[in-house]
């Protein structure tokens, strides 16, 4: 390894014993990944072609070609392939692939936001820097992944049966500076597309190499520090990539966030993307504490300033460490590819979000433990053929996975240990086997048919209350449909249509006693839910430079996953309908200049009449509820948190050496925050900018500056009750031992607006350089 190898070491160890720096966009010393590895073929025969690989003149071209001026003059040649797989053939107008250049050119406040580079993706986080970010697609509150699957390296990142919320998915642990490529899908229209992915799915893989160390450094605001680096080496055929990060961050927050991260990543691969292999082990820890979302109230009388906490002991700790191979090749038949994996994670998580109305003495502050084993294993073969004298293509496919989880819910004060509400020791397992079939009929028209089996298992033993234990199965097919035309004069109009599912917590599918009152029986929930959605779409390279597409599509759900305030998580709640559009833009005119422009608007709304919201609000009002108690409680078919806009628009300036900069704004429009549609979120619209310089050696210094016209803004809003013990109705519930006012008026609370501020204007500074 020589000096690079000691360098390397000397960095790692530095990355152990301090923590001082930032993740920043891509270094200009960081390789441009090539996806179009051709397929070996033995003799000839008719061929499906492949338009992410090999497009044909005039046609429109996915969006991993267009790479960033201001990033992709800057990498090297001879880089890697991506050590995920090929680029896919485009199936739908909204299916996209971006370079990792891309999203290391863009500002970011945080890892997750990486992913905004995701057309029409909004991604926020609203309870400090080691919990999972909120993700907003489509007219969804996904919550922390709810129906967004996220994969790394083939790895699946969202988490089934978590103790925060179903699906969740952590990506702080992700280092942008290793990301090659990300594929993005939408709909549930793909076969080897299964739980969470009914709104949308994206598959983030990694770099294998990087011709010269990167050591990188970041300063910013409001105790913002962060050391990275990078070195990968020759070892026997293959290269080995090593890269860590050492981070803190305070936050604006009266109560610093404190967060102080660890991370690591070592892989060896071998061959390319579709012949070749890789093994890649992770290695993550961080702590936090979190300024939660505050009611509304609480700001505008003065009694909270905009970043304080009502309850600073909130926060948390994570780990994850995880071990992952795939293998990939070709032969004359076509081509395979397998991976495994086993994760191994623990979260807890303390958070008090209704403040006093659960517990007026202790305060409702609550702890949740995830500690969970994730084992899995996917393999799919994809033979090439003819039908008809017509290029065929058929892949069939199995995924397996299987968590053993640890879950607890307790009552805690100032994260001391009051109470416990339930301990669940749980087993889910699963296996979903799919086969998808595409044609050529003609040089325009291509279609493809699939089906998709999933089967679910699962026991769960309560440590608590034995009535809650129990085992639960079940099964969903799902039929899939997809046809693309084209092109025509560069422009090519796409269809989809097809059945998805996801998954629910398997407590709640075995749960028939009430945790919170023993002895109420209550109905378990569906541990598998069904979703059907529709789109059509077009794609045009018209206009030189710009890759333009349109997508109109639908959505319905037959269960909706929903935030619940008095809870701190999730419920299953009523059926759902979803339209809308995307728009999307990407112009480069010149070498040195990259725009694009993402317009999604949806239209959102439950299905049906809630009987059970009806009634107990009509026991409110029976009870003579005061205003404060019943606004916002009223039946209505609005969806909590569904955002109707979100849009975006960006430009990236700057050769392969010299200035460089960029601007970006994103804006997610207002939404409801109750069924009722009383409580509304106001809109968010913020600009990010950067401005740097790199020389030829790959040295490189820049400003970030975030937030850039300290727009006073919030990351996100809920509207549900709460109590204050500085509230009315809190003195008229708890401050007579002869209270007359009813219970269930007191267990409501004061309703309102809780929000959590967006960080106001902030400066990063970062310096890096290539060895």
């Amino acid at each position: 390894m020589g000096w690079r190898g000691a360098s390397v070491i000397v960095l790692m160890a530095a990355l152990v014993q301090q923590a001082n720096a930032h993740p920043e966009r891509v270094p200009a010393e960081l390789p441009t990944v090539d996806v179009d590895a051709p397929r070996r073929t033995a003799k000839p025969k008719p061929k499906l072609r492949r338009e992410a690989q090999r497009p044909k003149p005039g046609a429109p071209r996915p969006v991993a070609n267009v790479v960033p001026a201001a990033t992709a003059a800057a990498a090297p040649s001879g880089a890697p392939n991506v050590g995920s797989g090929p680029a896919r053939p485009q199936g739908m107008a909204s299916e996209v692939v971006i370079s990792g250049e891309e999203i290391n050119a863009r500002p970011a406040t945080r890892p997750g936001e990486a992913l905004e580079a995701v057309p029409g993706l909004i991604v926020t986080q609203h309870s400090g820097e080691g919990k999972a970010n909120q993700y907003f697609l489509r007219g969804y509150n996904l919550d922390h992944g709810t129906d967004l699957a996220l994969d790394v390296d083939d790895v699946p990142v969202n988490m089934g049966t978590h103790a925060h919320g179903q699906g969740y998915a952590d990506l702080n642990w992700l280092m942008p500076e290793t990301i090659g490529r990300v594929d993005v899908r939408k709909g549930p229209y793909f076969a080897d597309e299964g739980d969470f992915a009914s709104v949308g799915s994206v598959h983030i893989g990694l770099i294998d190499s990087v011709p010269k160390a990167i050591a990188q450094v970041t300063a910013g605001s409001f105790g913002y520090r962060r050391f990275f680096g990078m070195d990968s080496f020759h070892v026997g055929d293959g290269h080995l990539l090593i890269s860590g990060e050492a981070g803190r961050y305070d936050g604006p927050w009266t109560t610093p966030d404190d967060a102080q991260k660890l991370n690591s990543l070592v892989r060896y691969s071998q061959g390319t993307a579709t012949d070749g292999f890789s093994v890649t082990g992770m290695a993550y820890a961080n702590r936090w504490s979190s300024t939660d979302q505050v009611p509304e109230r609480a700001i505008t009388s003065g009694l909270l300033g905009r970043y304080d906490a009502i309850d600073p002991t909130d926060g948390g700790k994570t780990n994850r460490f995880a071990l992952s191979g795939r293998i990939a090749g070709t032969d004359d038949a076509g081509s395979w590819k397998a991976n495994a994996y086993v994760v191994k994670s623990q979260l807890d998580l303390y958070n008090n979000f209704t403040y006093a109305l659960r517990d007026p003495v202790n305060g409702d502050q609550f702890h949740q433990h995830d500690d969970r084993l994730m084992l899995g294993a996917n393999a799919s073969r994809t033979f090439d053929g003819s039908f008809a004298e017509r290029p065929m293509e058929t892949t069939v496919g199995l995924q397996t996975r299987y968590d053993d989880i640890a879950l607890a819910l307790s009552y805690t004060a100032q994260r001391n240990y009051l109470s416990s509400v339930r301990s669940d020791k749980v087993g889910e397992g699963s296996v979903g086997l799919y086969v998808e079939n595409t044609v050529r009929w003609t040089d325009w028209l291509r279609t493809t048919l699939g089906y998709r089996g999933d089967y679910y298992q699962t026991h769960v033993y309560s440590l608590i209350n034995g009535n809650n234990t129990g085992d639960a199965a079940a099964s969903l097919g799902s039929p899939k449909f997809r046809m693309v035309i084209g092109p025509f004069n560069s422009t090519e109009f796409f269809l989809g249509a097809g059945y998805g599912m996801h998954s629910n917590d398997a407590r709640g599918a075995t749960t028939t006693d009430d945790p919170n009152a023993p002895g109420n029986r209550i109905e378990s929930s569906p541990l598998l839910v069904r979703t059907k959605g529709a789109e059509v779409g077009v794609r045009t390279r018209i206009i030189p430079g710009l890759d333009s597409s349109l997508s109109f599509f639908m959505l319905n759900q037959d269960s909706e996953i929903l935030f619940s305030g008095d809870a701190g998580d999730t419920e299953a709640s009523r059926p759902s309908r979803r339209y809308g559009f995307e728009l999307t833009n990407h112009y480069r005119p010149a070498s040195w200049i990259d725009i694009d422009t993402d317009l999604a608007m949806t239209h959102a709304r439950f299905v049906g009449f809630d009987n059970g919201q009806a009634e107990a609000y009509n026991q409110l009002v029976d009870a003579r509820a005061p205003a404060e108690v019943l606004r916002g409680n009223a039946p209505g078919n609005s969806i909590p948190n569904a955002p109707s806009m979100i849009a975006s628009a960006g430009i990236t300036l700057g050769e392969k050496t010299g200035w460089f900069g960029g601007l970006r704004w994103r804006y997610l429009g207002a939404t409801p925050l109750t069924e009722d549609n009383y409580f509304r979120s106001t809109a968010t619209s913020v600009f990010n900018g950067r401005i740097g310089f790199r020389d030829a050696n790959g040295w490189r210094i820049q400003l970030d500056v975030l937030n850039l016209l300290n727009t006073k803004a919030n990351q996100i809003s809920y509207g549900y009750g709460s109590l204050l013990p500085t509230d009315q109705l809190y003195k008229d519930c708890y401050g007579s031992p002869t209270t007359t006012v009813p219970a269930q008026v007191c267990q409501t609370g004061v309703m309102d607006r809780v929000l959590h501020p967006i960080e106001p204007l902030t400066f990063r500074v970062t310096v890096a350089g290539t060895f």
